[in-house]
């Protein structure tokens, strides 16, 4: 569900300020309702328990949301998604600066590997833009924040923060917009633009999670960026520069084999102790 951004960026021909006020109104419709039907009786009295941390949660969620899809307008989709796959490495570079918590030589390593494979990539790459490489960057950089700040802060209420990141998103961009309502195929793209790639992404992820242990669930989540530029290869003809498919191995290979090393060193657990837990 998440890998379909770009898919959707390139799909809806309206300017990135109306794109971007229609999803987040649709993704934030999307998760109330799951919260809604998820826990019922508990979704209203979420919102109120956020405090300072969950509201600079939806702060830094927003500008990352908004960073990320102008980056999916402004370069190609895999730039974007080759970038955005750094970010558990950036995760614990900042983790080891802000909790203290050191990273593993191997975590060090694939650093080290996934920024020599980024810098091939904008370096050396012709189908992106600087600019949108940038816009991805800072994307990044925030989703890392974010990662930490939920490590940091664990009582955050997680769609209550994503719903209100949504709705903040619209507040932004809002004077920017054209307010008309668009014609009925874009506007069903729009909605499957928030429905699908916010909402259900989201949802799947906060359930799943629950299930499976966390590196594992790292290294599903990880299919996001392969499987982007999949999708506009096959609607658009979109095709990766050789840099960009040389950049993007070294940064998948340093962070498969990272995650799988971790993944030897964790006792495994299943599915139904995690869930108990």
């Amino acid at each position: 569900a998440w890998s379909t951004a770009g898919l959707f960026t390139r799909l809806i021909p309206l300017d990135l300020w109306t794109m971007l006020m229609w999803r987040g109104v649709f993704g934030a419709i999307g998760i109330f309702l799951f919260m809604l039907l998820h826990e019922p009786r508990a979704a209203m009295a979420s919102f109120a328990k956020m405090g300072y941390a969950g509201w600079s949660f939806v702060v830094v969620c927003t500008v990352a949301m908004l960073c990320f899809i102008a980056s999916l307008r402004l370069t190609s989709v895999a730039h974007a998604s080759i970038i955005y796959a750094t970010v558990p490495l950036i995760a614990a570079v900042l983790a080891w600066l802000v909790l203290r918590e050191r990273p593993s030589t191997s975590a060090l390593l694939a650093s080290a590997a996934a920024l020599a494979g980024v810098g091939v990539m904008v370096g050396l790459g012709t189908d992106g833009s600087l600019v949108g490489d940038l816009l991805a960057f800072a994307m990044t950089l925030c989703m890392a924040v974010i990662m930490v700040m939920a490590r940091r802060f664990q009582g955050i209420p997680m769609l209550p923060a994503a719903c209100m990141a949504a709705v903040l998103s619209v507040a932004v961009v809002a004077p920017f917009a054209q307010w008309g309502v668009p014609d009925l195929p874009d506007l069903l793209n729009l909605a499957l633009f928030g429905l699908v790639n916010s909402a259900l992404g989201l949802a799947l992820f906060a359930i799943g999670s629950k299930m499976l242990p966390a590196t594992e669930t790292a290294l599903i989540g990880a299919l996001d960026a392969p499987l982007a530029p999949v999708w506009v290869l096959i609607a658009f003809g979109e095709i990766p520069g050789s840099a960009t498919l040389a950049g993007g191995t070294i940064v998948f290979v340093a962070i498969i084999v990272h995650m799988l090393y971790a993944a030897a060193r964790v006792p495994t657990q299943s599915p139904a102790t995690v869930q108990t837990r």
